[in-house]
């Protein structure tokens, strides 16, 4: 990457600290600078949208998206529909959120599309891969011993006349 030069105007003592902090990483002060600049332009764009999304943004994408979230049979499926439209979901917390793709810049949460994780976990028989918050499939996703019909043993005998 090439690099350009941003002349920074500090206060005498914020640029004391900035070379101490600097010696005690054993980095140079443009170094930590960059560092520190980097991490800030990760966290904005991986910050949280505010609780509830602007209908205003949701609703259109909703529409847009509402066929492959309501239809894809499988998480790969939905993985595909969605990145070719420019999306993808990820885990956020116990649940999904929608993000751009590529660039990463997160839209909403499943959920204000209509189509949280517990919804679309039951409609497609399988957790997110890699989801780390495994207790919600326990809760969501039937057992053999909770629901006979999942077990592929259990066949209803018919007569025929």
């Amino acid at each position: 990457m090439a690099m350009e030069e941003e002349p920074l105007r500090l206060p005498r003592d914020m640029r004391l600290i900035l070379h101490e902090m600097a010696r005690d990483e054993d980095i140079t002060p443009g170094q930590l600078v960059r560092r520190l600049i980097s991490k800030e332009i990760s966290r904005r764009l991986n910050a949280r949208p505010p609780d509830r999304a602007d209908e205003q943004l949701v609703a259109p994408l909703r529409a847009r998206l509402a066929p492959d979230l309501s239809e894809a049979p499988t998480w790969q499926d939905l993985h595909v529909r969605l990145r070719d439209k420019g999306f993808e979901l990820r885990e956020a917390g116990g649940g999904l959120a929608l993000h751009a793709f590529p660039d990463g810049r997160r839209i909403c949460k499943a959920s204000d599309l209509g189509f949280g994780y517990s919804r679309l976990m039951r409609r497609i028989g399988a957790p997110f891969p890699g989801h780390r918050h495994r207790s919600l499939t326990d809760r969501v996703l039937p057992t053999p011993e909770q629901d006979p019909e999942m077990d592929d043993h259990v066949f209803e005998v018919m007569k025929t006349p």
